[in-house]
Parts: C-alpha cells; structure tokens; sequence
C-alpha cells in the first residue's frame, strides 16, 4: 500500500498558522510515502514566501515530494524576473525538475508544468508534453497506479470555471487515456471535486478521473469550499490496482483536519459495452 498526500494552493504569504499547525500534524500522522505539491505554492513569488514553503515542507518530514509550480510562483510584477528568470525562486526550494517524476511499487507520478510566463492565469499542455508523458505512461509497471499531475486543471465543474481550464486539455485526455493514465491531479481553482472523465468522453478506452484539491491552508478560500487536501490509498489487489481519494477538511484549531468523503475509484479499461 502507498499512500499519497496532495497539498494544492498553500498560497505561502497567505496562509493560516492554525491550518498550516495542522496540516503538518495530520501529514505527520499518516506518513505517507509521497506528498504531492500541485502548484501555487506562493502567493507572489516572493524570497519569504518560498522559504516558508521549504520551512514547511521540512515539518512535514516526508521521505520524497513532488512539485510543480503553479502561475502564482512565477513573479507578476518582477518583469525582468518573470521574462528572464520565471521559475528562480521556485527552483531554490525544489531544485531545477520542474516536471518530477515519482515510481514506487504500486504508484507512477508524473509531473507536468501547465503554467507560462507568458500567461498569468491560463495553463497549458503543449504537444510535446502530451506525448513525452503518454511515452512514460506506457512503460509503467502492470501494478502500478498511474498519476499525472498539472496545475490548470484539464476539467471543471462548473460552466463559470470553463476559462480555467489548461489549453490543449482534450488532446492529452485523449493520449493519457490510450496509454494508462488513471488519474489526473490539478488544483488551481480552490475547488476539491472528483469528475469521471470516461463518462464526460465515452469514447476514452478506459477509466480515467479527474481529481482536484482545494486551497490547502490559504486564507484565499472559496465562499462553498474551505481548507482542503487530498489523500490517495493506493495498492495492488487480486483484481487489480486500487486507489481511493480520501478528502480532509480543516475544522478548526480543536480538531483540524478532518475526512469528510472517501471514494474507490474504479481503475482500468472500461467494459466493452459501455464504449459509445
């Protein structure tokens, strides 16, 4: 069993200490073998918000994360930094893998840098990208989960969230698909929801999920969504590969984090006369 934490949206120079105090807690608590950083770890990328990332990262006492950086980590009114320099701070913290990859027994994460310096808020997935992933997707092991993660989300729920979608999402839903993917991991809009992209696109050959976490511990919450993180259970079976998403909510300072949804995923090709 692997178990994976996904911490989306921390917004360091916005955070809340109490929900900061216990996160660290509940990450410590479970121990998991990857926590996995999608993006907008700052708010400005500024020096003191990337080292209160790393100061965090280190309480959290995990033996490997994976991050990716989000729009927000890329200076917005630096202009000679964001032109020549976007991702300097970032690096300083998480070295200079801007897409890292994570394999494990059970588990194959990769990362994939969705956001531009040349675009403030939009993401996007070019063309090289979508097939150096669905290449790497291809040589995973039959046991393990495959994960993808990006920061602009390739989904949303909501019609008024369309604009937040990465660019040339279709295209590597369609090529992820063919060669594995299970899910996709995406944060970005402060919204936490779990859509079944293979019911969205009956044509896809086989199950796959969209999953996106919340804000973890930023006071920038949305007004129907609070502090939120992601937990994925992970692990082989007699039939198969399993994940579940386990979604924590912050409470309060009393009780913290807590699980408020579990859901099993179903993993794999899809029954045949399910396929449009």
């Amino acid at each position: 069993m692997t178990s994976v934490v996904q911490i989306s949206d921390p917004h360091f120079g916005t955070e809340r200490a109490p929900v900061v105090d216990a996160l660290v807690e509940l990450v410590r608590g479970l121990a998991p073998e990857l926590v996995v950083l999608s993006g907008d770890v700052t708010q400005r990328a500024r020096p003191r918000e990337f080292a209160a990332a790393a100061t965090f990262v280190k309480e959290l006492a995990v033996p490997r994360v994976l991050a990716i950086p989000g729009n927000h980590d890329i200076a917005l009114f630096d202009v000679v930094t964001r032109l020549s320099r976007p991702y300097a701070g970032f690096r300083s913290v998480f070295g200079d893998e801007l897409e890292p990859t994570f394999s494990g027994p059970d588990c194959l994460a990769l990362g994939v840098k969705t956001t531009r310096r040349y675009r403030h808020v939009n993401g996007e997935i070019s063309d090289t990208q979508r097939d150096r992933v669905a290449a790497r997707l291809r040589t995973a092991a039959p046991g393990q989960v495959r994960l993808v993660v990006v920061h602009q989300p390739v989904v949303v729920p909501r019609a008024s969230e369309e604009k937040n979608v990465a660019h040339g999402h279709a295209a590597a839903i369609t090529a992820w698909a063919a060669a594995g993917a299970d899910v996709i991991l995406g944060g970005h809009i402060h919204l936490p929801f779990i859509v079944p992209l293979h019911e969205l696109r009956p044509e896809l050959p086989r199950h796959l999920w969209a999953v996106n976490a919340g804000t973890a511990v930023s006071s920038r919450t949305r007004y129907d969504a609070g502090n939120s993180v992601n937990v994925l259970l992970i692990g082989g079976a007699q039939r198969g590969p399993r994940c579940t998403i386990q979604e924590f909510t912050y409470l309060n300072a009393q009780v913290g984090f807590s699980r408020r949804s579990s859901v099993e995923l179903a993993l794999g090709p899809r029954d045949a006369s399910a396929v449009g």
